[in-house]
């Protein structure tokens, strides 16, 4: 009997479309509603099909099904498509109108055909969108950002039809306005606004005229933001994130619509031997209209009363029901040295650069902070980072030269300030780099509790959820962790921590593609490789999973081989034996 030939799949970025009230079209006017159909496909959506790289698989009478191997591209179609459409000039008894859902997922190959939960899912999104609306998963979201903009509306977890697991849906809004010609489009979708209050502070300028001084400016901008994390009354973007604008001529509305902000604080500073000034603005990002300013001109050694007063101005502008106390409870300065505290600040630069030679300059930086305020908790804890990062790109016999430190210098800024949260996210990580599971999860939680506006505390929670037989835990605290600080230097590692968590809960196509991004964005990171080698067997993608095995043997070396048969400590043994068994379906292992 002749072996039944194996089921083909792949991962694709599907769009389904189809007509909205096409019954009652057809009813008013057949022939006529199958002329404009006609004449749309051919003047519309077929040339811009083809225009980003689509193949239309199969139609209906007023449907299609797409295929694309990008979903930036998909989505390119998808805005393109309705973008056109609201510009035609139709009678209102006449109107078409289409919906679009976009999915990425698995698929499977039947000749020119495909089908599969990846197609289905299309359909259902399709089917909750509006006339002229596009409604996207989650993952579609996720690849997407950073590459176009386009505004959209968090509708949750639903729950579709013959779909088994819930899926995290987002309703894409209002198309932005078009560009002029010549200018360039924004190229970030937009967040939508958290339920509280948010906010995000602007590198300050620095006016001194000295480039020299331009940490000074940094610091006073991210201890703000800082002391304004302390408030559980507010939603605050990560410093990592905020600074990538540091240089560039930007509009208040664009940066409320690219971080998902309701609130914009943006400042300078010029320092001048002994004295500083310090100006700042609290802007509604949606009109551009100021809601508070301030000037304030100190001399240096007043310099943290400055960082009180800007923060309680715009706590007292956003927040009249906040009780002073309670911000003055939750403020916490740092180093009373302000050597210390710019050694620090420089310490900071170095380490969110993501290469492996900027720790050690990192490292030399924190250690001269501590070496002049030993109790300078933050600079301890920025230690600790600099080891936890650099393992990243380092292989797993070095591990016992770099844990213990990571672990005594976390200690070391908890025990000098136990309210600070980065001490026992950096413990957290390091901790469960020592197989130490229970521990590692108590600090993460610790450090969320007591900073519930760090990107870092709910990246340590979710890694430590993640390998930790908890990946679905781990999945919300991550996404979280992304959502607090969008554009993180750090974001590459959580990013492949989503993609592990995503294996380990079963998500294996989710993991393929943020792996196949990383691999791409990020060619120095071997345990990506790992994931998606791992998730490609799972997904029965064997050419493909060996295909990246090579690339990773001949990039990495031999001992390539020794991390995927040693199972490294932070990895339970029912998640190893998972990543076992996803290397034995990709054919890589016996």
């Amino acid at each position: 009997m002749a072996a039944t030939a194996p089921t083909q799949r792949k991962l694709a970025a599907i769009l389904a479309a189809d007509v909205a009230g096409y019954s009652r079209l057809m009813g008013s006017d057949e022939e006529g509603t199958l002329v404009r159909l006609q004449t749309l496909r051919a003047e519309l959506i077929d040339p811009r099909v083809a225009e980003h790289n689509g193949r239309i698989v199969k139609t209906t009478g007023d449907g299609l099904l797409v295929e694309f191997a990008s979903v930036v591209d998909a989505m390119r179609c998808a805005i393109a498509w309705q973008s056109a459409m609201a510009d035609r000039t139709q009678p209102a008894e006449a109107r078409i109108d289409f919906r679009i859902g976009v999915n990425l997922g698995d698929v499977i190959i039947d000749g020119d055909d495909i089908f599969g939960d990846g197609v289905n899912i299309a359909a259902r999104l399709e089917a909750m969108a509006e006339p002229g609306g596009i409604c996207i998963e989650r993952s579609v979201l996720t690849q997407t950002r950073g590459k176009l903009d386009f505004p959209v509306e968090d509708l949750g977890e639903q729950a579709l039809k013959n779909i088994a697991q819930p899926v995290h849906v987002f309703r894409v809004g209002p198309r932005p306005s078009r560009p002029h010609a010549g200018e360039t489009p924004a190229v970030l979708a937009a967040l939508p606004l958290p339920e509280k209050p948010s906010i995000a502070v602007l590198p300050f300028q620095n006016m001194s005229g000295d480039p020299e001084q331009e940490y000074f400016a940094d610091g006073i901008a991210e201890d703000v933001i800082t002391l304004l994390s302390k408030s559980r009354g507010l939603f605050v973007i990560a410093r990592n994130s905020t600074f990538t604008y540091k240089g560039r001529a930007i509009d208040v509305k664009t940066v409320g619509r690219e971080l998902g902000v309701r609130y914009v604080l943006e400042g300078s500073v010029r320092k001048a031997a002994n004295r500083v000034r310090v100006t700042a603005q609290l802007i509604e990002a949606a009109t551009g209209g100021h809601l508070w300013a301030e000037r304030y001109d100190r001399d240096l050694s007043d310099i943290f009363a400055v960082q009180d007063e800007i923060t309680a101005g715009v706590s007292a502008a956003i927040m009249p029901t906040v009780e002073r106390s309670e911000r003055e409870r939750a403020a916490r300065k740092p180093s009373d040295s302000l050597d210390a505290w710019e050694c620090y600040h420089r310490g900071m630069w170095h380490l969110c650069r993501i290469e492996v030679g900027e720790y050690p300059r990192a490292r030399s930086f924190f250690q001269r902070a501590v070496a002049i305020d030993p109790t300078f908790a933050a600079a301890h804890s920025g230690i600790s980072q600099t080891f936890l990062v650099e393992m990243y790109f380092r292989p797993f016999r070095e591990r016992p030269e770099t844990v213990p430190p990571a672990i005594e210098h976390a200690r070391r800024g908890i025990a000098s300030d136990p309210t600070e949260a980065s001490g026992y996210a950096a413990l957290a990580h390091a901790l469960l780099l020592m197989g130490q599971h229970s521990e590692a999860r108590a600090a993460a939680d610790r450090a969320v509790s007591l900073d519930p506006n760090s990107a870092w505390a709910f990246a340590a929670q979710g890694l430590t959820r993640a390998f930790g037989d908890r990946p679905r835990e781990g999945i919300d605290a991550l996404m979280l962790a992304m959502r607090l600080s969008p554009f993180d230097p750090l974001m590459p590692r959580w990013q492949h921590h989503l993609a592990r968590a995503s294996y380990l809960a079963g998500d294996y196509a989710p993991a393929v593609a943020s792996a196949q991004q990383l691999c791409q964005s990020y060619p120095d990171l071997s345990p990506v490789y790992r994931t998606l080698i791992a998730a490609l067997g799972q997904l029965r993608q064997e050419a493909e999973a060996q295909r990246v095995m090579s690339e990773a043997l001949e990039r990495f070396g031999e001992r390539f081989w020794g991390t995927m048969l040693t199972q490294p400590p932070e990895l339970s043994l029912e998640a190893y034996e998972h990543m076992l068994d996803g290397y034995r379906q990709a054919g890589v292992l016996d």
